[in-house]
């Protein structure tokens, strides 16, 4: 099975080029999906890295069975917060008079948005994780 990630041809064309002696040595079938920003089980760490970028943050870990290193990407959500806004307003006869006006404000958090599990050098399981869901709040 294979993904498709939302990375820019220009990107990926900078990466392959930065990592041209790694890219001419995969497969056709590897170069083919790369070229697309997909991923595949069995890939190597190059081919993900041209294909979808730097990880976020990298994880190493090891049992009995060996050692896995787990790439973490990062996705953003937003919440919303609408509020009224009051404030005093001087009118040209000197007098003010109270005003309000509709203030938004966003707040924006970052997420892990895919998984994706190395061993011997070759990518063994991948999974994509939901984005968090965007809320609106309403304030007086």
């Amino acid at each position: 099975m294979a993904i498709l990630a939302g990375c820019a041809r220009s990107t990926i064309e900078s990466r392959r080029e930065e990592r041209f002696g790694a890219y001419t040595g995969l497969s056709d079938e590897h170069r083919r999906l790369v070229d697309a920003g997909e991923i595949r089980v069995g890939m190597s760490p190059d081919a993900v890295y041209i294909a979808w970028g730097k990880a976020a943050q990298v994880l190493r870990a090891g049992d009995q069975k060996g050692e896995t290193t787990t790439w973490l990407y990062e996705g953003t959500a937003h919440d919303t917060i609408y509020g009224w806004r009051y404030y005093e307003f001087k009118r040209t006869d000197g007098t003010t008079e109270l005003r309000r006006e509709l203030d938004r404000d966003t707040n924006f958090k970052s997420y892990v948005s895919a998984e994706l599990v190395f061993k011997n050098g070759s990518l063994e399981r991948w999974k994509m994780l939901p984005r968090p869901s965007e809320k609106t709040y309403f304030s007086n």
